[in-house]
């Protein structure tokens, strides 16, 4: 996390979230009295902020000033809500195309993915408040600045939005490769929301027991997996071929 990407002091927080600065991750020293924090939560979107209480050790090695136990990381992009967005797009495109990050943490795999997406025609982006890589200055140079001509929608939760998204009509498909069935043989040319996994550890398995699909890609080397941002580019574009064909 770059500094110049920071904000920090009690003072020059609150004046920033008053402003109108799209704040991504907001960290408050544990224990820190309510009547000092409270004005700066009260003036959030808490559905947009990823709140964390960390230790003093945290904010020391994010900030090496007198940071006042607060500091909070400003997001290049105003993120967008899932339902307001979903509810959109239903209206106004007919079977639109969503994307669900199932915490990628690597900076440049996000950016990689975002650049993907805005190419294959991906009408919205899903990601998760904790656990994923941060919109940051390093996203918009990997995304090659396609991040600005997507929505990304925060959700606390990837299964809240799984199931919001089945509730509207969207069928949800998991790439894994602990999937019996091959992504070609699948139709995907309905209104569909792609759910791709964490570098390490791919998609959770409570995410994996509520999609509607699961699917893998045929491996033919020795290697049994390939990078999460090539993998969603290689589903994106057979999406793309069943649209188009």
């Amino acid at each position: 996390m770059k500094r110049d990407q920071l904000i920090f002091g009690i003072h020059p927080v609150l004046e920033a979230v008053k402003s109108g600065k799209p704040i991504d991750k907001l960290f408050i020293q544990k224990g820190m009295a309510e009547d000092k924090i409270n004005p700066i939560l009260n003036e959030l979107d808490l559905d947009a902020v990823s709140v964390n209480y960390v230790p003093v050790e945290k904010l020391d090695r994010l900030i090496r000033s007198n940071h006042q136990g607060i500091i909070a990381s400003i997001s290049p992009i105003v993120f967008q809500s899932l339902e307001e967005t979903v509810e959109s797009l239903i209206e106004t495109k007919k079977d639109p195309i969503f994307l669900i990050l199932d915490q990628v943490s690597d900076v440049r795999n996000f950016g990689a993915i975002l650049r993907t997406a805005e190419c294959t025609g991906v009408d919205a982006v899903v990601i998760q408040k904790k656990g994923g890589a941060p919109v940051s200055g390093d996203t918009v140079k990997t995304s090659a600045g396609a991040i600005f001509n997507i929505p990304i929608c925060k959700v606390d939760h990837i299964k809240d939005a799984i199931f919001y998204l089945q509730g509207s009509g969207i069928t949800t498909v998991a790439a894994t490769e602990k999937a019996n069935q091959s992504l070609y043989e699948l139709d995907l040319t309905g209104g569909l929301a792609l759910v791709m996994g964490s570098e390490g550890k791919g998609i959770s398995k409570s995410v994996l027991s509520l999609v509607d699909h699961s699917a893998s890609l045929p491996l033919l080397g020795n290697i049994n997996s390939l990078n999460v941002s090539v993998a969603c580019g290689v589903f994106l574009y057979e999406v793309v071929r069943q649209r188009i064909g």
